[in-house]
């Protein structure tokens, strides 16, 4: 096999800046954002600059939890039923075996589901500013080796069951969350709306229901209504280090438009945005540098930086799904955006 010595280089610019309003940043900031894909910067910066003439963009984190899903059987069901009754009696010990395996892992919760003879347990963790990974595949480790030894009826069947879940599109992420549960929203006056966006609010509120929800319901989709999440994810998620199979489930998300009174709201929610801010990848230099700029490498309390990370990547979600969708009201403006930054 041939050893390739290269780096893959991909596009980066900054966007922005965008005011975000939130716990852990309030201000206004630039975005470092890479892709192939040359007409996604001028169509975030364009969400980014209504965030100005606005009172910006409120970012709320509703959860924050990394899960693995162990998987186990026994001899029949009512096994599986008698042991979990008694799990909770053990959840001090199960809580000992996590922290064991790492000064910044913690167990959370333990979501069971029994089929036949299969046992899936979808253990949730704080992880701090890691993302989680591994960390949560050492700690599910540790949970299994205490089962295995408290309850001799139960046989291994893997550390990983897939009710995780990682990288694949499911309902259990968006009810239960997966990684940081993002809200970012804004309050865009009529006028504004009109002068910068080139639209009504109306219109904007009728795609939305038309496009993304009707849309997204006849092509069977999995808790999910947006025009194109994942361009904004990866786009923050190569720039800063983060695994990006991981916007699978976090493209997984709703936009949530309304009037309010003359004025458009505007929201974005995404339950599955999984990034860290420690680890491996962080180190490289590109990395490192991109984190600094977003103020995400500084000293905090744990799980700071990554949540600040994480309202950023909802801001400028936000961002480019207000742009598009406000092309999208006027007929051939879309194409013409990418022929002119494409061609």
């Amino acid at each position: 096999m041939t050893n390739l010595s290269q780096n893959a280089v991909v596009p980066c610019q900054l966007v922005g800046p965008m005011k975000i309003i939130g716990p852990e940043l309030n201000g206004e900031l630039q975005v470092p954002f890479a892709t192939f894909e040359a007409p996604l910067w001028p169509s975030v910066n364009r969400g980014a600059k209504i965030s100005r003439l606005t009172a910006g963009i409120k970012v709320t984190i509703l959860r924050d939890c990394m899960t693995r899903s162990i998987l186990l059987s026994a001899e029949s069901s009512e096994n599986l039923a008698n042991i979990l009754s008694s799990l909770q009696n053990v959840r001090a010990e199960l809580n000992q075996a996590v922290a064991a395996t790492g000064r910044f892992v913690n167990l959370l919760n333990i979501h069971p589901e029994v089929v036949g003879d299969l046992l899936f347990l979808r253990l949730e963790f704080s992880t701090g500013d890691a993302a989680g990974h591994n960390m949560t595949t050492k700690a599910s480790e540790a949970v299994l080796g205490y089962l295995l030894k408290k309850y001799p009826e139960l046989k291994y069947i893997s550390v990983s069951g897939n009710f995780c879940t990682d990288k694949k599109v499911s309902a259990v992420n968006s009810i239960l969350g997966r990684g940081k549960y993002v809200v970012a929203e804004i309050l865009i006056p009529k006028e504004i709306c009109e002068k910068h966006l080139k639209t009504k609010p109306e219109k904007i509120v009728e795609l939305n229901i038309k496009k993304n929800l009707l849309g997204s319901i006849i092509s069977g989709g999995v808790c999910s209504a947006n025009a194109h999440f994942a361009n904004m994810l990866l786009g923050v998620f190569l720039a800063t280090g983060q695994d990006a199979a991981n916007i699978v489930e976090g493209s997984q998300g709703l936009v949530h438009v309304e009037m309010r009174g003359a004025d458009l709201y505007f929201s974005v929610t995404l339950p599955n945005i999984i990034v860290g801010t420690a680890g491996k990848s962080k180190k490289m230099d590109f990395s490192q540098e991109n984190l600094r700029i977003l103020g995400c490498l500084e000293q905090r309390i744990i799980g700071a930086n990554s949540r600040r990370l994480a309202g950023i990547i909802g801001a400028t979600v936000l961002c480019g799904e207000l742009s598009l969708l406000a092309a999208l009201t006027n007929y051939g403006e879309l194409m013409r955006t990418h022929e002119l930054f494409e061609r």
